[in-house]
């Protein structure tokens, strides 16, 4: 069963580094929450380390301009580790083919950006989906849009033999009051229908050994049980801390609000019917960071 606690410093000493979700936890996708950013601070102020870790399908520099956007401060976090870092480094090393249908939004071409990381990367071209050798989803060309619509496309594409590479597993996000579909929900859809799909954020392991060679860069060798991951999405965030069994944090006011009936705290019977639904066990739970 989840211990519920009122304040991430109950249980911080514990932790020599968190790996922390963005969305839902520190920033709501307008703007920084304020007491998620003083808790970190706080916990940053004793000695920790806070990686963000994040299924944005963007190079890190990308969410850097975006948190400098949101006003989140940079003294709340040490370094970032994202989904499109991950799977940009997959992509370059010919994952998908060098030829690929891109599916996204004009702002996620940096996606494509070199990566200098890659000895002899693959040339990567952005052709249609009739000469690609592979699919890039970064998200849906319309987030507002239901996930269906690709059924022809994704028809076309799994007849084809193409793979998918996933660069945000999320499948859905919340973005101030409204919710939106992530490329997690186009490349499930590509699954159901017999297609190949390529995952490189939460829960998936690579994403892991990123965060883990990001806090490794800062001078910091922590091992797994001083390592506390936070997040919102028991799908993403939980599930992928307990494939790498890692103690987590479940920030029950995010994406599961509702099924919570998250006020300031979750409503106990509520978070253990919606946790035994979803056959997750986060160590601990709070309604939001603070």
């Amino acid at each position: 069963m989840t211990q519920i606690v009122k304040t991430l410093s109950e249980i911080s000493a514990q932790y020599d580094a968190l790996f922390v979700d963005l969305w839902g936890c520190v920033h709501n996708g307008v703007k920084a929450l304020p007491e998620a950013v003083a808790a970190l601070q706080e916990y940053r102020k004793g000695g920790g380390k806070v990686i963000l870790v994040t299924n944005a399908p963007r190079p890190f520099e990308s969410v850097e301009r975006q948190l400098m956007r949101f006003e989140v401060p940079d003294d709340s976090w040490d370094a970032i580790a994202t989904s499109g870092d991950s799977a940009r480094s997959a992509m370059f090393r010919g994952a998908v083919g060098s030829k690929v249908w891109f599916i996204g939004q004009p702002h996620d071409q940096s996606f494509f950006a070199p990566l200098d990381l890659i000895d002899d990367p693959a040339e990567i071209i952005q052709v249609p989906l009739k000469d690609a050798e592979g699919i890039i989803c970064t998200g849906p060309a319309d987030p507002m849009a239901d996930p269906d619509v690709m059924r022809p496309q994704f028809l076309l594409a799994k007849q084809m033999g193409l793979k998918l590479l996933c660069a945000n597993p999320d499948i859905i996000v919340d973005r101030g009051e409204t919710r939106e579909w992530c490329a997690g929900a186009l490349a499930k859809l590509y699954t159901e229908m017999g297609g190949e799909s390529l995952y490189f954020g939460k829960p998936h392991p690579p994403i892991y050994d990123l965060a883990r060679r990001r806090l490794s860069a800062l001078g910091s060798i922590v091992a797994d049980d001083r390592i506390l991951c936070i997040g919102d999405g028991v799908l993403t965030d939980i599930k992928g801390a307990m494939g790498e069994d890692i103690d987590s944090l479940f920030i029950s006011g995010g994406l599961a609000a509702s099924e919570t009936k998250t006020g300031e705290q979750p409503d106990p019977e509520a978070l253990s019917d919606y946790l035994q639904k979803e056959m997750s066990s986060p160590t601990y739970t709070i309604g939001f960071l603070r």
